[in-house]
């Protein structure tokens, strides 16, 4: 059965968009716990847009399932991460102009630098995961580095507008998945995902876990977070 991971990014984008308390993500990350996400994903940028230190922290000291913090692959958020000490580390690249994380990782274009960071948070425990394009050369870099897990960028199939694209796109990621658990790392995915494409997504048994943010939290407005947890979930199972 596909594990859900709760991007709770937008909680804070609106908390920040007043400069107040509310909605306060941390409060969010309750409500999504109880109602059966399997574990709660947040970016912490370089220039604190939305999740912020304290977020970080205290997320870490309360939530039950699994903290799954992003970050760009640069050695000052490694040595944040490598205090906080999350259950999963995904490496992202990050642009500060972007609205959102456009793109997965070059991985295989500066595999050592990338390593060495790989390496530091290993040294302490921390598994990692690349952000990368569903690109059979960046998932045996990822490899390569001994990336413990590879989320699989979905933006080409999630945008795509002819059928013939997406079902291109599709394949593309069908295919790195399959190369990635061949080659023994953990298998996830994300960006553009929604409630009306992500079940074409989930034919593909190697996929084991789903990163959804925006579209989850968009939905809450209307229905909940509650109810807008658990409609995502019963579309994976």
């Amino acid at each position: 059965m596909p594990r859900l991971g709760v991007n709770i990014d937008h909680v804070a984008t609106l908390r920040q968009a007043r400069g107040g308390n509310e909605p306060d993500p941390v409060a969010a990350a309750v409500l999504v716990e109880l109602a059966g996400a399997d574990g709660l994903v947040v970016h912490l940028r370089e220039d604190r847009r939305h999740i912020q230190d304290r977020d970080l922290t205290i997320l870490r000291q309360t939530l039950q399932t699994k903290l799954d913090l992003e970050i760009a692959a640069d050695e000052a958020m490694v040595k944040i991460a490598l205090s906080v000490k999350p259950h999963l580390v995904t490496l992202v690249p990050e642009r500060r102009q972007e609205l959102t994380t456009e793109g997965g990782l070059e991985v295989a274009g500066q595999r050592e630098r990338i390593k060495t960071l790989v390496d530091l948070l290993h040294d302490s425990g921390i598994p990692v995961s690349l952000f990368i394009e569903p690109d059979l050369d960046q998932i045996k870099a990822a490899h390569k580095i001994a990336a413990d897990y590879v989320e699989l960028h979905t933006g080409r199939y999630a945008n795509a507008r002819l059928l013939k694209e997406e079902q291109s796109a599709l394949e593309s990621v069908a295919q790195a998945a399959k190369l990635a658990y061949k080659l023994g790392m953990g298998v996830s995915a994300g960006h553009g995902l929604t409630y009306r494409n992500v079940k074409r997504l989930t034919q593909i048994a190697e996929i084991v876990e789903y990163n959804i943010g925006h579209s989850i939290i968009s939905r809450a407005v209307f229905v909940g977070l509650d109810q807008a947890v658990r409609e995502m979930k019963h579309l994976l199972n």
